[in-house]
């Protein structure tokens, strides 16, 4: 097969792709590997004019080296984004260079019933609906490709880091969507591809309104007006975020926020721009229940995600919660009320500490947000816990002998671990963790019929009910009510115990 060398417009680096005439072809680019899989060759359909080459100019040089030098950029360069780094000439059109997507977004099994897409690329469609997770579905998806409940938690969390990190550099992705996302349900990875057209305010707008599903309501809503009228709304970091609150909901709940059973118009096409735009309505609207999914017009594949009567968003708990109804009721037409990228990453992070295992061996999901009743039960299938549920509640020290609640707590089970950033507050969940950060500092079990934490790394935890310390190697029984110290330096917390279930 001939390899074809090209070379950078920007500094002379050559590279190699191979050309066997079938390139991966996309809308706009024709993507062919390089001879050792490392990266791809992506060359445009179109010629790309100034502006359009200015652009992948600024990308692959300033940004990228923007993200390069800032803490946690190896995270975002190795796990959170495709980044193009340099522009080519080929044959007079202009290609990029993108490293090659990490092998755990290829599909290993793909369908469980035939390998026709095994090797495929996961690309975020495949886990957005409800269709290819029906095991009685033709093509279902194999049950090892989608992950559990907990996993799509930490998806979310990785796609709200990548919007943040962008609109923290001043950009905006513009076209946000499941098709520009790849996902690894197993892992909880997201990865962001596809990032040349991204809008530098001012200088570069967007050259697409969006993909159908994820583009805001005011886009939709002014797409008819011309270009230069001064109520025409475009793509921007606003937009942004209602395609970050639509890619959340769907990864968790399997249906989409506003497509309902309310008719605007019976031209299909009419009434879509009008469900989608002018008269959006969230399908789960507490007061207006007008756009409810009505189950006798829903596939039958999607029927158990689509009933929000059994699984509505609530299910999805106390932090999740206001964010979709700032998404889709107060920030729906007026977008300067959406949830920012950071505000969905901490309320994510701190949903998975409110996780809880189902003890149903059957259960397709797993795991379960704990529904802060005293006999929680898992939404999914309808087990009831087994058991007493240790939950402990987080305090900070607010001045001197004087704590307040964090609004925080974690939820305990068996093996379950304590961190770093549950002991301090000074220290943040976030990209720029150490590794040593990111160790246990002790578990959670459940021992001779009693609930202990068992502490390896605290130096200064205290059990302050019975006043006594807990060294490292010991550990304490948790029973109800009993505080303990975390850590007596500054930022340590006090957590306080409830037994749940009991």
């Amino acid at each position: 097969m001939p390899i074809i060398t090209v070379r950078s417009i920007i500094n002379g680096t050559s590279y190699q792709y191979v050309d066997d005439g079938e390139p991966k072809s996309g809308t706009a680019k024709n993507v062919y590997f390089s001879p050792d899989k490392k990266y791809v060759v992506a060359i445009f359909k179109e010629k790309q004019d100034f502006n359009q080459k200015e652009r992948l100019k600024k990308i692959t040089s300033d940004y990228l080296q923007r993200i390069k030098n800032n803490e946690g950029g190896d995270y975002y360069l190795d796990e959170i984004y495709r980044w193009p780094t340099d522009i080519i000439e080929s044959s007079g059109k202009t290609g990029i260079i993108v490293p090659i997507y990490n092998s755990k977004f290829f599909f290993s099994k793909g369908y469980a019933t035939q390998d026709l897409i095994k090797g495929e690329e996961k690309n975020g469609k495949w886990f957005a609906g409800a269709k290819f997770r029906n095991k009685q579905f033709p093509l279902s998806l194999d049950p090892s490709e989608l992950g559990k409940w907990l996993n799509y938690f930490q998806v979310g969390v990785n796609l709200s880091r990548g919007v943040k990190k962008m609109h923290q550099m001043g950009l905006s992705h513009s076209d946000l969507s499941y098709n520009n996302v790849l996902i690894d349900p197993q892992t909880g990875s997201a990865c962001m591809i596809d990032l040349d057209g991204l809008v530098v305010p001012g200088l570069y707008p967007a050259e697409v309104i969006g993909t159908a599903d994820f583009i805001a309501p005011e886009v939709l809503a002014t797409k008819h007006l011309s270009k230069t009228d001064p109520n025409r709304k475009f793509p921007n970091r606003l937009t942004d975020l209602h395609a970050l609150a639509c890619l959340i909901y769907m990864y968790l709940l399997h249906r989409h926020p506003l497509k309902g059973g309310k008719v605007h118009d019976l031209d299909t096409e009419k009434d879509d721009l009008l469900s989608m735009g002018e008269k959006a309505l969230f399908i789960e609207h507490p007061i207006d229940k007008t756009n409810r999914p009505k189950l006798n017009q829903v596939s039958k594949w999607d029927q158990y995600w689509a009933n929000i009567d059994t699984i509505p968003y609530t299910i999805t708990g106390p932090y999740l919660k206001p964010l979709f109804d700032r998404a889709f009721i107060d920030g729906l037409h007026n977008p300067m009320q959406r949830p920012t990228a950071e505000e969905w990453e901490i309320a994510l992070l701190k949903t998975t500490d409110l996780i809880q295992t189902c003890s149903n061996v059957s259960c397709d999901q797993k795991w379960y947000v704990f529904d802060n009743t005293n006999t929680p039960k898992c939404p999914f299938c309808g087990t009831s816990h087994k058991g007493t549920l240790p939950v402990l509640d987080l305090y900070y020290q607010f001045k001197e002998s004087v704590w307040k609640p964090e609004n925080h707590r974690l939820m305990v089970y068996n093996n379950q671990y304590l961190f770093q950033w549950h002991v301090n507050r000074n220290i943040v969940r976030n990209e720029r963790l150490t590794a040593e950060q990111k160790v246990p500092v002790g578990y959670f079990t459940y021992h001779n019929d009693k609930w202990v934490f068992v502490n390896q790394k605290l130096t200064t935890l205290v059990d302050k009910t019975e006043d006594k310390e807990i060294p490292i190697g010991q550990m304490v029984e948790l029973t109800d009510g009993k505080k303990l110290l975390l850590s007596k330096e500054d930022g340590g917390r006090v957590v306080v115990i409830t037994m749940a279930n009991k």
